[in-house]
């Protein structure tokens, strides 16, 4: 197993509860519905690239969470302009756009969401930078490629766990991306993702994890009633403050907390 393929041993059967009390069909529907013309709409614009607002970006995004029956609550600092490398843990799709909710970046991504209909081509033309996790070799060049877009002033967005994970537990930051702020001398913003119901408890109802399909994922999201995505952006960490890619890792470790609903759990990947 390569530092640039890691995996978590979350699965649907054994991680993910459902959601509660499901909505009536049609809701589901009809938010489907609702996203894919959002995710389409995003695709119309994709010529006009950085020409559309950064405004204009963090409100569609949150508006496909909103379209999905999710409610965003982002709170903390904002974040800084220019060259940033934006990290998050990983639980399901809906982290992208909540993560573009922050601050638009170019996301790093694995090759296979190129294939992913509707998504995949938003993906692509978007800008995403896509990786082959399975070539270590091509590690270096990745790397590079990440600090030349952080020293154009790019905002980048990854997520250093590598997997997805259920939300109970989380993955270990891999170091590898951490080298190109550093190389860069560019900002790292730390953001923390969870969802929760409206009653407080946490939920893994949005994780996107092991042999999970992409539309098993989306129909359990939009037939749930009460999810709320809570995102919280930590004060950013400056160039020049930690030695190397190993401290840096580790300061941008989002620190495990409790939630309501079960009994914390860690696993290192």
């Amino acid at each position: 197993m390569s530092v640039w393929l890691p995996s978590a041993p979350c699965t649907p059967r054994a991680c993910v509860e459902p959601a509660g009390r499901g909505a009536v069909a049609l809701w589901g529907v009809l938010r489907f519905v609702a996203v894919l013309v959002l995710l389409l709409g995003g695709i119309v614009l994709l010529p006009l690239g950085r020409r559309v607002p950064a405004p204009w970006v963090r409100r569609w995004a949150r508006s496909i969470a909103w379209a999905a029956g999710v409610r965003v609550r982002i709170t903390g600092s904002a974040a800084p302009t220019g060259g940033l490398l934006l990290v998050a843990n990983h639980i399901s799709w809906l982290d992208i756009p909540l993560l573009a909710s922050v601050r638009p970046a170019r996301m790093i991504a694995k090759t296979e969401i190129r294939q992913w209909p509707v998504a995949g081509p938003l993906a692509a033309g978007a800008g995403v930078v896509f990786i082959e996790r399975d070539r270590l070799r091509a590690l270096p060049g990745t790397v590079a490629h990440i600090a030349e877009l952080l020293r154009s002033g790019a905002a980048v967005g990854v997520f250093p766990e590598g997997s997805t994970w259920c939300g109970r537990a989380q993955g270990t930051f891999r170091r590898a991306v951490f080298q190109a702020a550093l190389d860069a001398q560019v900002p790292v913003q730390p953001v923390r993702i969870h969802y929760r119901l409206a009653d407080g408890h946490a939920s893994t109802a949005p994780a996107f994890v092991g042999e999970d399909s992409l539309l098993a994922s989306l129909w359990r999201v939009m037939t749930a009633r009460g999810l709320i995505a809570e995102v919280h952006v930590e004060d950013p960490i400056m160039p020049g403050t930690h030695p190397d890619r190993r401290a840096l890792a580790r300061s941008a470790q989002p620190a495990a907390t409790p939630q309501p609903g079960w009994t914390h759990a860690v696993l290192a990947s």
